[in-house]
């Protein structure tokens, strides 16, 4: 392709017929998207599954709605062209992508291709002069705005009463279990258990770049470590906590910044100084650990509090003592 050249054709270049039969692919495109969502779903939160169902219902509808119309004004062969054939088109994020992310996220990107679409037609209205264009384009803006209002009624429809409370607390719950526990159990052990041979390195050695060397080795090699461990502990199936991976890079990487954490400041050449500022991002992570386990595990926060402080002290205590032998 020559550099700067687009082989995509603008939107004001399109003929009636091949905004006509864009609309039709994007339909279809949406409904596929929609029932992607919905398998995505129906196991753990099957209330909503339902809502993506009926929504790609409606895509359908209105899908054939169109090709009705095409048939009538332009006759059966519909042209091939789709939204990355055109520049300025709205995109969809990959299903895989979403699928990633919560059911409330999933619901959201529902909400913002429905708004995309009906701004698209409406702006597409207003580029043609043709009255049977400007017609049908207008309807089929209000088609749009009629998805929006059809997914709220199927909302309500599916998630009234105690069953929105119960998927979004089976969400959080998931989100704990993934993300949270793994997370704060390497950040846990990356502090903790990395206070020993950083400050034994500290005070046996004086020199703050070995220091920060078996620092960022201990760091490391414990994450990969934990990551690795999470991960080939459980599968998920059974436990329902979720994808080994994501758990695996949750505690690998919060185990590497727990240790990183106080291994970082004997980047400063002055031992002094360094050691300062490392017991007091110590103070600092040991309390966050406290506060993370007050937030989402719902402990107690003096009672975390007390329990992170005297266990970090002791390994900080035994690091030192170590080290100054």
């Amino acid at each position: 392709m020559i550099p700067g050249f687009s082989s995509k054709r603008r939107f004001s270049e399109l003929s009636e017929q091949e905004i006509l039969a864009l609309a039709i692919s994007a339909e279809e495109d949406d409904g596929r998207i929609y029932l992607t969502y919905a398998q995505h779903l129906r196991a753990d939160y099957p209330q909503s599954a339902k809502i993506f169902e009926g929504m790609a219902q409606e895509e359908e509808t209105h899908r054939q709605r169109l090709i009705d119309l095409h048939q009538q004004r332009f006759g059966e062969v519909i042209p091939l062209i789709r939204r990355e054939h055109v520049a300025g088109f709205y995109h969809r994020k990959p299903t895989w992508l979403m699928q990633n992310l919560g059911v409330e996220r999933i619901r959201e990107e529902a909400a913002d291709m429905e708004r995309a679409a009906h701004q698209f037609y409406l702006k597409a209205a207003q580029q043609t002069s043709d009255a049977q264009t400007r017609k049908l384009l207008g309807e089929l803006a209000l088609a749009e705005a009629g998805h929006e209002k059809a997914a709220e009624r199927l909302e309500e429809e599916h998630l009234a009463g105690d069953r929105r409370e119960e998927e979004d607390r089976a969400a959080h719950r998931q989100f704990l279990l993934t993300w949270v526990q793994p997370g704060l159990a390497g950040l846990m052990d990356g502090s903790v258990s990395t206070l020993a041979p950083i400050f034994a390195a500290a005070f046996a050695t004086g020199d703050t770049w070995q220091t920060f060397l078996v620092g960022l080795a201990a760091s490391v090699g414990a994450g990969i470590s934990m990551g690795f461990t999470e991960a080939a502990s459980d599968d998920g199936e059974l436990s329902g906590r979720g994808s080994p991976i994501k758990r695996g890079l949750a505690s690998g990487i919060m185990t590497t910044v727990g240790g990183l954490g106080h291994a970082l400041p004997y980047l400063i050449p002055d031992f002094n100084t360094a050691t300062t500022i490392a017991v007091i991002i110590v103070f600092f992570e040991l309390w966050a650990i406290a506060w993370i386990q007050n937030k989402y595990m719902e402990t107690p926060f003096f009672r975390a509090a007390f329990q992170v402080v005297l266990g970090g002290a002791l390994v900080f205590a035994a690091g030192i003592l170590i080290g100054s032998a």
